[in-house]
């Protein structure tokens, strides 16, 4: 399907207006770069929220674009993704200012722990509050202190729970500047949804601040293609901001689905998952997607699909109980 898109433009920015950017305490002059911690200084607490700062201020006016990582700690792939991006940026012919939080959830990175030390999912605590748990007062400080003073957001993750996805981009279809920037990411899938309550980008677009996920891959590892891939798509929204003068970008033709469900273990079908069907598979209903085997009497069963669509999730062959999602299927609104 080809989505029908209301362009928006960005908006102008006064030249005479432009000057060095100040963030969480720290100058950055137009035409440089500067990488900071978020807190300076090396209290006990401050260790709580001790994630890296990227800043890009280029040399010329334009809007501001964040990209932001490592939300949940085991999701490598857009810890480099914005990593990479910063670091090919050109501050010299930058229009506007390019931010990164490359790693939000640091020591979950460091560690490899989804989660926060509080044991908390910091992407269902945002807005946050000051008064709150760590994660609310970390989410907090990340959305008042650098996210609202964005003009659109990039978010990266990667499956969770020894699970892979197939690239994808998700964005609110119902918001015209948000599915532009679904579509200008560039590489072809768009599921549509407002995502879970008090998650990043759900409460971005809510206080009007474009925001879309990009989902690639696998946790725990660093994988080339969904990097690459990532920091492409990142390119392609700059030049679409106007932030480049990239414009020679090649666009896919996007295929968007408005609904997506997941094929879980029926009950008492525990086993061993093996997987017959693969990413990026089209898919009817009855289509033998796996199969579970039960180690202990050698019964078989075969998993199908309940729907017709194309997979864009999927858990790796291993041991599974039931109520396990197994597979991510996209499809159309009936």
């Amino acid at each position: 399907m080809l989505m029908m898109v209301v362009f928006v433009v960005p908006r102008t920015f006064a030249a005479d207006s432009w000057g060095s950017l100040e963030l969480l305490g720290r100058q950055v002059d137009p035409g440089t770069s500067a990488r900071f911690p978020f807190i300076p200084d090396k209290s006990f607490e401050a260790s709580y929220l001790n994630t890296p700062v990227f800043v890009a201020r280029g040399a010329r006016s334009g809007p501001t674009l964040c990209l932001t990582a490592g939300v949940h700690g085991d999701e490598l792939n857009g810890v480099e993704i914005v990593r990479r991006t910063f670091s090919r940026v050109d501050t010299s012919t930058l229009r506007g200012t390019l931010i990164g939080l490359p790693a939000i959830n640091a020591e979950g990175v460091r560690t490899g722990n989804r989660y926060l030390s509080d044991r908390r999912d910091l992407n269902r605590a945002f807005p946050g509050s000051a008064g709150g748990s760590v994660a609310a007062i970390i989410a907090r400080a990340v959305f008042t202190d650098v996210v609202k003073q964005c003009d659109a957001l990039l978010d990266f993750h990667t499956a969770s729970n020894r699970r892979t996805n197939l690239p994808q981009i998700r964005a609110d279809l119902d918001d015209p500047a948000t599915s532009a920037l679904a579509v200008h990411f560039g590489i072809g899938i768009v599921v549509g949804g407002k995502g879970p309550d008090k998650s990043l980008r759900r409460e971005a677009t809510k206080a009007g601040i474009p925001a879309v996920i990009y989902e690639a891959g696998e946790p725990y590892r660093f994988q080339e293609d969904e990097i690459e891939r990532g920091v492409q798509g990142a390119g392609n929204i700059m030049a679409f901001l106007n932030m480049t003068d990239d414009q020679d970008r090649e666009m896919s033709d996007t295929r968007v689905y408005t609904r997506s469900r997941w094929v879980r273990v029926p009950l008492d079908k525990g086993g061993f998952f093996f997987a017959d069907a693969e990413l990026g598979d089209k898919v009817a209903i009855g289509d033998k997607l796996g199969r579970i085997i039960d180690p202990l009497t050698d019964e078989v069963f075969d998993v199908v699909s309940p729907d017709s669509g194309e997979i864009i999730g999927m858990a790796v062959p291993q041991p599974v109980l039931s109520g396990y999602a197994l597979f991510h299927i996209a499809r159309q609104r009936d």
